[in-house]
């Protein structure tokens, strides 16, 4: 099995769409996940005619063909509250739509946390919004589940429970990213040769591995089991350096797309040198 590794990163988009790709070739991304309107506001402002076409051609200039959005983080399909599930599938139809404007692999998305209501509730809520969100918006772009770090309500912490909305959702167009932190710190995977292992096997078993195609890989500030979305730089966090140099052997994650959400070393976002560490372990 030969090697086909994209590393890339969460990179801003200050300055205009183009500029994301300027940032991902100075820090050395291969591939790039951006924002394609605000993260904090249900407004969602579709980027001009013009601009698209910048970006197209800039990405065709740099070389960068991999490009995901990630959702917003206020949307939540699974609350209990019928105007925030309202507000959460129109921002997530806008979102999805400038993904697929883009030209963009996917949208990665949040699943939600369930308040007030049964966890089952909550899943159905999140089924028929995403079916919802598909037919709205045509294309090849896919819509993907993002596991969570668990604690508060959160969807997603088990992989028995991605497998468990995927499949009722039932449609090509739907993929998973997996978290290394949210993993970690929902205590499902322990960072070793045999942990790893036991972890895509059961990611094989309930979600199928050929629909994975994305990794966040990001070490994590916080402890195994901690249900603290805290993530920390490469090597750096309690994951560390041997933890990521174990999953850079499991040759499943080889075919994957693995994008940094790091705080980076200078604070200011994913950066070339960890880039370089990650790329170090293969």
């Amino acid at each position: 099995m030969e090697k086909n590794l994209c590393i890339g990163a969460h990179v801003g988009v200050s300055g205009g769409l183009q500029s994301a790709l300027n940032r991902a070739v100075s820090i050395g991304a291969q591939c790039i996940q951006i924002f394609g309107s605000s993260p904090q506001q249900w407004k969602v402002t579709y980027p001009k005619k013009e601009h698209v076409d910048i970006f197209l051609k800039k990405r065709k200039e740099t070389g960068i063909e991999k490009v995901y959005l990630h959702a917003a983080y206020i949307a939540n399909l699974a609350s209990g509250n019928p105007e925030t599930r309202k507000k959460s599938l129109e921002n997530l139809k806008g979102h999805f739509e400038i993904a697929h404007i883009l030209q963009a692999q996917g949208l990665i998305f949040h699943i939600g946390s369930h308040t007030k209501i049964e966890r089952e509730k909550g899943i159905d809520f999140v089924v028929k919004g995403v079916k919802e969100i598909l037919k709205s918006v045509k294309g090849g772009t896919h819509i993907i589940l993002e596991n969570s770090s668990g604690g508060g309500g959160k969807l997603g912490d088990t992989l028995e429970e991605i497998g468990v909305i995927y499949k009722k959702i039932n449609s090509r167009r739907v993929r998973v990213c997996i978290d290394t932190a949210h993993a970690f710190e929902a205590g499902i995977i322990d960072y070793t040769p045999q942990g790893i292992k036991k972890f895509f096997d059961a990611c094989d078993t309930y979600i199928g591995i050929e629909n994975i195609s994305v990794l966040h890989v990001n070490d994590s500030k916080t402890q195994k089991g901690s249900y603290h979305d805290r993530h920390e730089n490469i090597g750096r966090g309690e994951i560390g350096l041997t933890g990521f140099q174990n999953l850079a052997q499991e040759k499943r994650v080889w075919n994957m797309d693995l994008l940094l959400e790091v705080p980076g070393f200078e604070g200011v976002g994913p950066d070339k040198k960890n880039i370089e560490i990650l790329r170090s372990c293969f």
